[in-house]
């Protein structure tokens, strides 16, 4: 049953985050490649224009406005411009252009070896994304950040990024994460963990993989888009049923855009784990947009209805 904000219960014990590359300064380079779909050259070149303002140096992908499909460009062209972005030691911060779908083909075409020898950097994007946020925890032991991206709506649209997203993003990526708000508890309580998760759709495609969630001991974030309550079902048993989801100190549900009505799935599912359950937090797709550093530590507290988060990484968490 849903409970309303500001109902408490006992806090969990808190684990330890993972390292949090430094955040990129005005003065620094950064690059924006295309992991997954086609960005649209006029969002890309604005929301390029959106990374100078702030004073950032940026260098696109040779590959960035590529196009295979429903791809930009090849896996193998796709990968040497993310490899090529995180092994320049110029480059402070890799930028995903946008999600869509393909980031999950480039796992086997990485050099993974290169990329820690290259040491850590910031990694932003959101969506399609998730599948390079969980395999640079893995592989890179490396937090990364969940938010939006130069070549969408949010960061690009021809008036100028959305305000309070905009806000969040530069405040997050100076450093400074502002407490995100939801507007439901589903289930009560206070936990400190690591955030983990992202989009749905890709953590129940990397069940099997050896990027698969596991969220023993984490707080974890999902969100979606266009998908039907009863899609949303299938791949929350599914991840139920992979043992994906057991141990979890709790969940941060972001935007569900075109999903109709999926809090009936959410809460029948994720209540009876007994574990603090906070909603309707702006994350994921929709307007706004916010940001959150996946594999740091946060902190849901019920009686906000938020997730607070820390730049403050530790030792990987077990």
């Amino acid at each position: 049953m849903k409970a309303q904000c500001g109902t408490v219960c006992g806090v969990s014990e808190p684990a330890a985050g993972i390292p949090v590359p430094p955040a990129p300064r005005p003065g620094d380079t950064v690059a924006v490649v295309a992991p997954s779909g086609p960005p649209d050259s006029e969002r890309l070149a604005r929301g390029v224009r959106v990374l100078e303002g702030l004073g950032l140096k940026v260098v696109v992908g040779a590959h960035a406005l590529d196009r295979d499909r429903y791809l930009a460009g090849s896996d193998a062209a796709r990968a040497a411009d993310l490899l090529d972005a995180w092994c320049d030691p110029a480059v402070s911060a890799v930028f995903c252009a946008r999600g869509g779908y393909g980031a999950t083909r480039l796992l086997g075409h990485l050099d993974w070896d290169a990329m820690r020898a290259a040491g850590p950097k910031a990694l932003v994007g959101s969506s399609d994304i998730t599948a390079l946020h969980s395999a640079f925890a893995v592989e890179l032991g490396v937090a990364s950040w969940f938010g939006p991206m130069p070549a969408c709506s949010t960061i690009s649209d021809p008036e100028g990024p959305e305000p309070r997203t905009f806000e969040n993003f530069t405040a997050a990526l100076a450093g400074a994460p502002p407490t995100i708000t939801g507007d439901r508890v589903i289930v009560p309580g206070d936990v400190t963990a690591p955030v983990t998760g992202g989009n749905l759709s890709l953590l129940a495609a990397l069940c099997g993989t050896p990027y698969a969630l596991s969220a023993r001991g984490r707080i974890v974030l999902l969100e979606d888009v266009a998908e039907a309550p009863y899609r949303i079902d299938r791949m929350l048993v599914q991840l139920l049923q992979t043992g994906a989801l057991d141990g979890a100190a709790g969940f941060v549900l972001g935007s569900w855009v075109g999903c109709g009505d999926p809090y009936p799935v959410l809460e029948e599912l994720l209540a009876p784990l007994g574990v603090p359950v906070v909603a309707g937090l702006p994350i994921g797709h929709g307007d706004p947009q916010f940001s959150v550093l996946l594999g740091a530590l946060g902190a849901i507290d019920a009686k906000s209805c938020s997730l607070a988060y820390s730049t403050g990484g530790a030792d990987k968490a077990p």
